[in-house]
Order: structure tokens, then C-alpha cells, then sequence
């Protein structure tokens, strides 16, 4: 379920923030669902607590969970996440980058549509 890379440019708490989110935008994760505690994922991942914890603090400032005190930490439904332009100027960016790449390999716009299409019908069947 949580994957991390060891061998990754990015942080163990930045991976464990983009593992959590990526289960939530695929549904894998649902909304009102308990996220495992802290102690359980810092065993799962022989990850100090700590870092597990300022985790689920990031996710919580950014909408994606909530802290019930005593319960712990749940899947926020989906209209209680900010909306941080930021973040969407990089997805945008990156998105730009990958398309110019798939170009780049041979795709014409149809490919590129018929692939963006394809994605779509694919996030459809996971709700």
C-alpha cells in the first residue's frame, strides 16, 4: 500500500505525503476512511513517528485528512481541499513538459486526446 524510495531525491515525509495522496485521488483510499495511526505506518515503514506525524500534519493543512482527537486521522471529502495555486501552476507545468516530451517521441494531438480520453475513462472506474 505505502511505498517509499530509499534511493529518492525526495524526503521520506514528502513520499509518504505523495503515497497517501495518490491513494486518495485514485479512490483506493475513500473519502471518510481511517488512515492507519501513526504508530501502525511508522512500524509498517521503519519510520520514526515523528515523521509520520508532520505527514499527516501537511495533509491535514492541505484538506486532503482530518484529526478526530482520540480516533485519528480520516479522508476529507473532496470539497474541504484548498485550492493552492501554487501547486497547480507546477502540475501544469509538468503536465506541458510531458506533453511536449510525448511529441517529442511520435505523438500527434489525436494520440495525445485519445491517451488524455483514455485516462479519464480509467478515473471514472475507480469511483
Amino acid at each position: 500500500m505505502f511505498q517509499l524510495d530509499l534511493k529518492s531525491r525526495k524526503s521520506i515525509y514528502e513520499q509518504i505525503i505523495d503515497n497517501i495522496k495518490e491513494l486518495i485521488i485514485t479512490g483506493i483510499l475513500q473519502t471518510e476512511e481511517k488512515l492507519p495511526s501513526v504508530r501502525e505506518l511508522s512500524r509498517m515503514l521503519t519510520v520514526n513517528p515523528n515523521t509520520i506525524q508532520k505527514a499527516y500534519r501537511e495533509l491535514e493543512r492541505q484538506g486532503f485528512v482530518y484529526t478526530v482527537s482520540g480516533l485519528g486521522c480520516f479522508v476529507s471529502p473532496p470539497d474541504n481541499r484548498l485550492v493552492d495555486q501554487r501547486q497547480i501552476n507546477e502540475v501544469r507545468e509538468r503536465l506541458r513538459g510531458d506533453i511536449m516530451e510525448l511529441f517529442y517521441l511520435g505523438f500527434n494531438e489525436e494520440d495525445i486526446r485519445s491517451l488524455l480520453q483514455e485516462m479519464f475513462e480509467e478515473r471514472g472506474e475507480c469511483k
